[in-house]
């Protein structure tokens, strides 16, 4: 296991404090549960599918054809309009 550090509201610690109690596990163990819970909610994308994913959509969208050596200019232009 890795040690981390986090910060919690007077609220939040209180309110844990109570839940592990009431369910017989320790905060920490809450914590876990509550990170594994989020992450089966989060599709996370290893570096090659990211790459894959990102070069599917190369030459998509239409636009100037200086877009990559110009977009402040055309960034700036867009803010002034």
């Amino acid at each position: 296991m890795v040690r981390t550090q986090i910060q919690l509201t007077d609220e939040q610690a209180r309110k844990l404090k109570q839940l592990a109690a009431a369910e017989g596990h320790s905060v920490a163990e809450l914590i876990r549960m509550s990170v594994d819970a989020l992450l089966a909610t989060v599709p996370l994308l290893d570096s090659e599918e990211s790459r894959l994913r990102a070069l599917s959509i190369v030459g998509r969208f239409d636009g100037p054809p200086d877009l990559a050596a110009e977009h402040d200019r055309y960034l700036e232009e867009a803010y002034e309009s």
